[in-house]
């Protein structure tokens, strides 16, 4: 499965920024080993449900940490027995526009 995922604390510094929370959740994601990538807007991440729930779960934590609040959004693609989809997807779509 592939979840993207948006994660924000309530809050955040003087200027409405929330990017250093932002990191402590995609650290989180990055140590996890799992497949992953981030943009402006989400981070993706790879693998078997248990485990991408536990590294979303840790890395909204991790956001969290003195927030009274947190927003999550999350998308899944849950497809069982496909691995390696989170370039694959992107690389079907780039041999269309050739």
């Amino acid at each position: 499965m592939i979840v993207a995922f948006s994660v924000s604390p309530s809050g955040g510094d003087p200027d409405g920024g929330v990017s250093e929370a932002v990191s402590r959740a995609v650290k989180v994601v990055r140590e996890s080993g799992l497949p992953n990538e981030t943009n402006a807007m989400f981070t993706n991440v790879e693998g078997e449900w248990d485990e991408v729930m536990d590294v979303v779960k840790r890395a909204v934590e991790a956001a969290g940490e003195g927030a009274a609040r947190v927003s999550l959004v999350l998308k899944a693609d849950i497809r069982p027995g496909y691995e390696g989809q989170l370039s694959a997807k992107v690389d079907r779509v780039e041999e269309h526009l050739r």
